[in-house]
């Protein structure tokens, strides 16, 4: 089959979504533009392209022009040191695990962390310990986990290199991080929190309290979620001396790209700078819009905002109102279907859907207009679902009670280069996973490599198989087939 060499398959889609001035309400954050700091919105990013030249500094060894914007974002965000990344969150978390866990030494966390922790945990070889978070009712999706849970998991793991936490989870919910730094302290282990959503959140006082100031020994954010950035990049603060400065540098210089990207790091320098001088000023203006979109959206029949009187469990103790998330429940149909709708009827694209929510990224880059826009389409899906017209009716069920978390054969490193093969999953009983499988909502791991596949995680996924839930993870996305351990 002959390929024809001139067509651009990714450029022109990418042209046609540009060109067709869509909404956008997802990451990265600056909107297509207008959030972007005006030193990336207009320099010269071709002639930026460059590499370790003179007078340009080394990233992986900096003591130029790149430690003092580290240094810069260091002192705005009341850090020890900072480090730019250019993988992404992804390599931070890595780079953190790798720091401070260990075959001897494992890691404590929640069951909902991003699947970038897998490889921190194949690299490093530690044994995770995992902690069910709690989940939010009506909106069914995870959110933090409670000390008292930490505590038991860190008496039962004397030694333990580490403890995760994400702060705040996917849908902007937090936890109760001052709780969780209180019994790290008291057991003497660090601890590392995934803010991969709230670079913004230490800006301005209306928002949930960032990790660093609730103690938090080390924190990787998202830089171009929620601050402006570029696509990829981010960066990773320590806030304390208990984990080594040296340790982690030496794991960014195994983990990260070789040839950093000098656009990537200038964006994260500029956005320091915008977040400095103006970030309050326009998360004032932002939260002023997500309380006039929440409001108008509540009013939409069928359509209800996650606010503070849905947080009604320990572990959800606060939310960030920039981002919306909207139960579609009452309105009869799957968020996908109405993800779908609003992408195809209205040109507006979200960051994501579940089985019953839409989750709305009000970024720096939003607009009233957008919001309006919003308000609008919203408005007239709930008309069209009420007059009986078919938008999606939601033909998935509700999400079943996951099954309790399964028994650890192995760490995920052995089982990861141990063999594996593909077996029916109605036969992998007794069996043992090599891949994750998380189901959302609510977004939890149903299996990790190195555990036990039960009855009980078999009979879940049969019953996610025939409702049609969202799945990732799986190397099979139909779930006819599981990856496991050829013992």
């Amino acid at each position: 089959m002959s390929i024809n060499q001139e067509h651009t398959p990714l450029v022109e889609a990418l042209r046609k979504y540009d060109r067709n001035h869509v909404v956008r309400f997802h990451v990265p954050g600056h909107g297509g533009g207008p959030g972007l700091p005006a030193a990336i919105r207009w320099g010269n990013l071709p002639g930026w392209d460059v590499t370790e030249l003179a007078g340009l500094d080394d990233l992986h060894n900096p003591a130029g022009v790149i430690a003092a914007a580290q240094q810069s974002a260091a002192e705005l965000y009341n850090a020890r040191c900072t480090f730019f990344l250019v993988n992404g969150t992804t390599v931070g978390l890595q780079a953190l695990i790798a720091a401070t866990c260990s075959e001897d030494k494992a890691l404590v966390l929640p069951r909902n962390v991003h699947r970038s922790v897998l490889g921190g945990l194949l690299f490093s070889g530690a044994r995770p310990v995992f902690i069910d978070p709690v989940i939010v009712p009506g909106f069914d999706f995870a959110a933090g986990f409670l000390p008292d849970k930490l505590d038991i998991a860190l008496r039962q793991n004397p030694g333990a290199g580490a403890v995760l936490a994400v702060h705040p989870c996917y849908y902007g919910v937090v936890g109760d991080l001052a709780g969780v730094d209180k019994v790290c302290r008291r057991h003497g282990v660090p601890l590392l929190v995934d803010e991969a959503h709230g670079t913004h959140l230490c800006l301005h006082p209306d928002l949930p309290a960032d990790a660093l100031s609730l103690g938090a020994d080390a924190v990787v954010q998202s830089v171009h979620k929620t601050g402006g950035a570029l696509t990829q990049a981010s960066w990773l603060h320590l806030g304390s001396d208990r984990i080594a400065r040296e340790r982690v540098a030496d794991a960014l210089r195994l983990l990260q790209t070789s040839s950093p990207s000098y656009i990537l790091m200038a964006s994260l320098d500029a956005a320091r700078r915008q977040l400095a001088l103006q970030g309050q000023s326009r998360l004032d203006l932002l939260l002023a819009l997500a309380e006039e979109a929440a409001d108008k959206i509540n009013q939409i029949p069928g359509l209800a905002v996650l606010g503070k009187e849905h947080l009604l469990v320990p572990g959800a103790v606060d939310y960030d109102p920039t981002r919306l998330v909207i139960s579609v429940q009452g309105l009869g149909i799957g968020g996908y279907a109405a993800a779908r709708e609003l992408a195809a009827a209205h040109g507006i694209y979200i960051e994501m859907s579940d089985t019953n929510n839409l989750v709305i990224v009000l970024s720096l880059g939003a607009g009233r207009s957008d919001v309006l826009a919003l308000v609008s389409a919203l408005t007239e899906i709930s008309r069209s679902v009420g007059a009986g017209q078919t938008v999606g009716r939601n033909c998935n069920g509700l999400p079943p009670a996951g099954p309790p978390l399964p028994l650890q054969a192995m760490t995920p490193r052995q089982a990861w280069l141990a063999g594996q093969k593909k077996v029916a999953l109605e036969e992998a009983r007794g069996l043992v996973g090599a891949e994750i499988i998380a189901v959302y909502p609510p977004g939890i791991a149903v299996i990790y490599p190195g555990e036990e596949i039960t009855p009980e995680v078999i009979e879940y996924l049969l019953q996610v198989r025939e409702i049609g839930l969202h799945i990732q993870g799986a190397a099979d996305p139909t779930l006819t087939t599981m990856r496991v351990v050829d013992i």
